[in-house]
């Protein structure tokens, strides 16, 4: 598999780069800020890109989408309506996860190559150490039940390469998120809200940026 994480500018965003080198076929994910070094990318590896894909709607991940759809003619995926769907780019298989939370159209990526552990593109609903921004009510209840429903039932080995920067690192793995990630650690959806609602102080309070 072909996998590179792209730092496109914005506010810290991370772009996607998938692939399989036999077939040469490739996706990208979250093209945002800077099309132009994605798709250099894409064409170093000696990669076509197949499909675009955007994690959610929101303009800092979606901005490149224009750009990229004119340049290479490849078929967009996005929203909920991508629930189950497979995406098969010679040995990878690409599958989505609809995981509501910090938007109702968010999903996740989830590529998997045989005796490899699987990435996850998680966008904006987890972080490394943090979880994506939400409400306090109905989104914070879709996004803790996509967490732990879809998420984290992964294997523990899956990595998870989030949509930004924002995190103690720029990648982990499920197991990791399990042990560490205060979100997680809260034992019922009250103290998870309670966690959001004073994140600011708990930053501060464990030195945490």
């Amino acid at each position: 598999m072909v996998f590179e994480q792209i730092r496109t500018g914005g506010d810290r965003n991370f772009a996607y780069l998938i692939g399989d080198r036999e077939s040469g076929q490739a996706a990208v994910i979250d093209p945002a800020f800077d099309p132009d070094m994605v798709l250099a990318r894409a064409a170093e590896q000696g990669l076509e890109v197949k499909y675009l894909i955007n994690t959610h709607g929101h303009y800092d991940h979606t901005d490149g989408n224009e750009a990229v759809l004119a340049r290479t003619g490849a078929k967009l995926i996005a929203g909920e309506i991508a629930e189950g769907k497979e995406v098969v780019l010679g040995g990878v298989k690409i599958t989505f996860l609809h995981t509501p939370g910090h938007t109702m159209d968010s999903i996740c990526v989830l590529a998997q190559e045989e005796g490899a552990p699987a990435k996850l593109v998680t966008g904006d609903t987890l972080f490394v150490g943090k979880v994506g921004g939400t409400d306090l009510g109905d989104n914070a209840r879709r996004e803790y039940d996509s967490l732990h429903q879809k998420l984290m039932v992964l294997p523990d080995d899956t990595e998870v390469w989030p949509g930004h920067d924002y995190g103690v690192a720029p990648s982990s793995t499920i197991g990791n998120e399990k042990g560490t990630n205060p979100f997680l650690l809260r034992e019922t959806f009250e103290e998870f809200v309670d966690l959001k609602r004073n994140w600011a102080a708990y930053k501060k309070e464990h030195g945490i940026k």
